[in-house]
């Protein structure tokens, strides 16, 4: 789909310094503005998702920069793409569809390039209202950048020049002449689809468009006219006069994260995210970003009109920068690690969908949820182990909120007891929640993440017991064990999706299930007896289930496989692989019950 095919499409022409731009507007021309500009060898089309999911809220524009698209190139091209002449297109176009109130702006690769430009610029002053950078930082701040580290050259920041020097390698060979040009009208420009659907995993379709040659073979300019000179001598003057959001994606093969380590020195009010996902990200993530772009820019507008200052709306979590805004799932939310998992989230600022079989607990956690910092939080009463429940579970949660971010299969039972006292009705039950409770949350939503494909993240909390046999918990380690080859399968296959997978295994951890727990062969009153003693024991270890929901973010953050939680399940891991006949000798020792 083009932006000329999105219902409400109005295409205008602004003519600037002898060329015309094609612009291109949705939404109400009276909401505020929302500019989007473009990076290379892209145009306009880029953009197409995340224009269409914002001009639900905000009137839209979006223009091809010179040279590229619809817009027509400058005569000689040398010279005729430098960053001032970019600051007098980007005024040109503002001043056509919002003369009146300043706009926000949002830019992608060269697009966030010279959108640095116009965000420190004094001509722009008071014309922007927030800006949104993404996979471009400011020449100027780059150029200070490496400065900074040639002057006092530590072996960190010889690293980083080096590091940064070699994702550069295609910056020196669009300075080569005529080369450039000739490999993009020739066999790079009709590879070029194939292999960002190969690298970047961009979605087939009708992008990039077919001036893609025309396109990139203009664009070289971009480079040769700025670079050089800008790194050689950087303005000192290059200061953001308005709020800047950065959206770093952590993946990016052309620009290092270490790039924007002293920013903070130059954005007076920054405000930082980042995304598992690689350079193009205006195809591969378009709802995250149509997301974080329309809170950033609500809560700026807000500010414009003397609402809450936008310091005030961000979240204040550790992972802000990376869930805030993500839709989480979390199972078993009515207590214990369930609880602390959808918290944790909700402190980061992600959206919390709380799934419990207890209705009230899910709803408290909820409700607690949104106080704490989810923008948004809902309970959901499903047994996870009812196949026909959790399909309807799914269909309603893509229909009202939105498909998972991340997904946290966490419930389960416990149940203790010899294999020859537990009976075929004790193995249906453990193996219906711990097992085919997650097999049905990675089924169903998994599938959904894999449809939309912008990737995701599925945590299935296993346990110590996955890895560490017991004569008192053979239905329970083996249910437990299957979750995580299950999770490390999964983790297979789904990573051509980016779908990250991780098996989140505890030890003992002071919960709840130690009072649900069923002890196979007892009569209730043994039961109980056992429950209470468990319960003692797992209080006086007092591992706080908080630990555990960290590690569930640490990991999502990270893309773990598997993560051992607690001291005894990191020694048990250990043994597993080094010393599995250790941790046979211990297993045939009985329990302390």
């Amino acid at each position: 789909m083009s932006l000329r095919d999105l219902p409400g499409a109005r295409e205008r022409r602004v003519a600037t310094g002898g060329i015309e731009l094609c612009v291109v507007e949705l939404g109400e021309a009276e909401r505020p503005t929302i500019v989007l500009v473009h990076g290379y060898p892209d145009s306009k089309e880029v953009w197409t998702q995340v224009a269409r999911q914002l001009a639900e809220e905000w009137h839209v524009v979006l223009y091809d920069v010179r040279g590229h698209g619809g817009s027509t190139a400058p005569v000689p091209l040398r010279g005729g793409f430098t960053l001032e002449k970019l600051t007098d297109d980007f005024l040109a176009v503002i001043d056509a569809v919002s003369p009146d109130r300043p706009v926000h702006v949002v830019g992608h690769d060269w697009g966030s390039v010279q959108a640095w430009e116009f965000a420190t610029v004094s001509r722009t002053e008071g014309r922007i209202a927030s800006f949104t950078s993404m996979s471009g930082p400011s020449l100027d701040h780059f150029g200070h950048w490496i400065k900074q580290r040639m002057a006092r050259p530590t072996p960190r920041r010889v690293g980083q020049l080096l590091g940064q020097g070699a994702k550069s390698w295609y910056v020196y060979m669009l300075h080569t002449p005529v080369l450039p040009e000739l490999a993009w009208r020739g066999p790079l420009g009709k590879r070029w689809p194939g292999i960002l659907e190969r690298l970047e995993k961009v979605p087939p379709g009708d992008y990039p468009t077919a001036s893609l040659p025309d396109d990139a073979a203009h664009g070289a300019w971009l480079y040769r006219d700025n670079v050089r000179s800008r790194l050689r001598r950087p303005r000192t003057d290059a200061y953001a006069h308005m709020p800047v959001q950065l959206i770093t994606p952590t993946g990016d093969i052309f620009l290092s994260e270490q790039l924007y380590d002293e920013l903070e020195s130059w954005v007076p009010q920054l405000t930082r995210r980042s995304l598992p996902a690689k350079h193009w990200v205006p195809r591969t993530r378009p709802d995250q970003l149509a997301s974080w772009i329309n809170e950033f820019a609500a809560a700026n507008e807000e500010a414009l009109q003397g609402g809450v200052p936008v310091r005030d709306t961000v979240p204040k979590g550790a992972y802000a920068d990376r869930f805030g805004g993500q839709l989480v799932l979390v199972t078993g939310a009515a207590g214990g690690i369930g609880r602390a998992t959808a918290f944790a989230f909700a402190e980061a600022g992600a959206r919390v969908v709380a799934v419990d079989r207890d209705a009230d607990g899910a709803a408290r956690t909820a409700e607690l949820a949104r106080l704490i910092g989810a923008p948004a939080a809902w309970a959901e009463t499903v047994d996870v182990s009812d196949e026909q429940a959790m399909e309807k579970l799914a269909e309603k949660v893509a229909a009202e909120y939105g498909i998972v971010d991340v997904l946290v299969n966490n419930a389960g039972i416990g149940l203790s007891g010899s294999f020859l006292e537990t009976t075929t009705e004790d193995w249906r039950h453990v193996l219906d929640v711990n097992l085919w409770g997650v097999i049905h949350g990675c089924r169903l939503f998994g599938k959904q993440m894999a449809e939309r494909g912008q990737g995701g993240h599925i945590v299935n909390t296993a346990s110590a017991a996955a890895y560490q046999p017991s004569r008192a918990l053979p239905a329970y380690s083996t249910s437990k064990a299957a979750v995580l080859m299950l999770s490390e399968c999964l983790r297979a296959e789904l990573a051509e999706k980016s779908i990250g997978v991780s098996a989140v295994c505890p030890g003992i951890v002071n919960t709840n299930i130690t009072a649900t727990a069923r002890f196979a062969g007892t009569d209730a009153a043994e039961e109980q007896r056992l429950r209470k003693r468990t319960s003692k024991l797992y209080g006086v270890r007092n591992y706080p289930p908080e630990k555990v929901a960290e590690a569930i973010l640490r990991a999502v953050v990270r893309n773990q496989a598997v993560v051992p939680v607690t001291p005894e399940s990191h020694a048990a891991r250990f043994l597993s692989r080094v010393s599995p006949g250790a941790l046979r000798g211990i297993a045939r020792l009985k329990p302390p019950l």
